[in-house]
């Protein structure tokens, strides 16, 4: 199936879950915040939110720095 992730198209296999989307692009353990569809995301529902075809997701990395 197709989602949009941060304005791009990408095929992901069906029953993709946030949490399976972020270990898949090596951000597991990041601090990240998402949106999906327009709507902030918790972290809590990352495990138990499955992606469905055309969702789009915008994904931000937090980076600590000074």
């Amino acid at each position: 199936m197709q989602i949009h992730l941060n304005g791009k198209p990408r095929e992901i296999p069906t029953a993709t879950t946030i949490s399976s989307l972020l270990l898949e692009l090596n951000l597991g353990n990041a601090a990240v915040a998402v949106e999906l569809n327009g709507e902030i995301l918790p972290k809590e529902k990352f495990s138990q939110t499955l992606l469905n075809d055309m969702d789009r997701v915008e994904m931000v990395q937090f980076v600590g720095g000074g």
